[in-house]
């Protein structure tokens, strides 16, 4: 009886600005299947914030409902999301710039999870001269990062797609546009790409580029390549093909359009 009489009362706790951003991190880290009382990540987290598994599980089905790449699909996610839920989620889409390092941070103190600076499979500028004050910014442009992958890494299902290709280490958490050309969204999911580092560096260099239907746009240069079975059968081939979408932080069309009039070679 006294557990149940505990359980009731943390159910019912007021959910405060900071642990709402705290599960948006969840959110970030975790694919839609994975939203479950049993998931071992909302199980640690829930035991920190002092709440149940399964008032996190629906706290974070409640901010998917606020996901338009969930709703576009059917899904719903969890109904009744409160005014408080909206706020945090408006000011993080607003702001990812922000509340990514402060959300990632908060996950590292809270879940003792303090990893590598640098994110592997995240895509970095190239217009760094590591040297003064550049070797300082480093440091902080990689706060947000690990947590942006996560996003973009799961939002695709750890897949690239363009290529369907599963292997993690040869995906890369990619930019549509470039973080040295826009810093505010430079932690934006709806910024990102899931793609194989050779499709990230064909669409880095403007060789392919994606409609506002999300289909696949190949460049002239490539085309004069398609002898190449390679590059026939990597880029050509999937010319016209719908991508993989992603089940959350579907990527923004404003982003796509600026990669095909400023990066893409035609």
């Amino acid at each position: 009886m006294g557990i149940t009489r505990i359980e009731e009362f943390m159910a019912g706790k007021k959910w405060t600005e900071a642990e709402l951003m705290t599960v948006l991190g969840v959110y970030c880290r975790l694919t839609f299947g994975q939203l479950s009382q049993t998931n071992q990540l909302i199980r640690d987290v829930a035991e920190r914030l002092d709440r149940t598994p399964s008032s996190v599980a629906m706290k974070l089905t409640n901010l998917a409902s606020l996901d338009p790449a969930i709703t576009s699909t059917g899904r719903k996610g969890l109904p009744g999301a409160s005014a408080l839920d909206r706020k945090v989620w408006a000011d993080f889409s607003s702001n990812t710039e922000t509340w990514m390092p402060i959300i990632e941070n908060r996950l590292d103190e809270l879940l003792g999870d303090q990893g590598a600076a640098e994110a592997p499979g995240t895509d970095t500028p190239s217009d760094v001269d590591y040297s003064g004050s550049d070797v300082l910014t480093m440091a902080k442009r990689r706060q947000g990062q690990r947590l942006f992958r996560d996003a973009v890494f799961t939002a695709y299902q750890f897949r690239c797609c363009i290529t369907d290709i599963a292997d993690t280490r040869l995906l890369i958490a990619s930019h549509i546009k470039p973080w040295r050309e826009d810093k505010a969204n430079r932690f934006n999911p709806g910024n990102g790409l899931c793609l194989s580092a050779l499709a990230d560096r064909a669409f880095d260099q403007g060789l392919i580029s994606l409609s506002d239907n999300y289909e696949v746009i190949v460049s002239s240069v490539l085309k004069a390549q398609s002898e190449n079975k390679y590059i026939h059968n990597m880029f050509c081939a999937n010319e016209g093909r719908a991508i993989r979408m992603p089940e959350k932080f579907r990527p923004a069309k404003e982003f796509l359009a600026w990669h095909r009039e400023n990066l893409f070679l035609g």
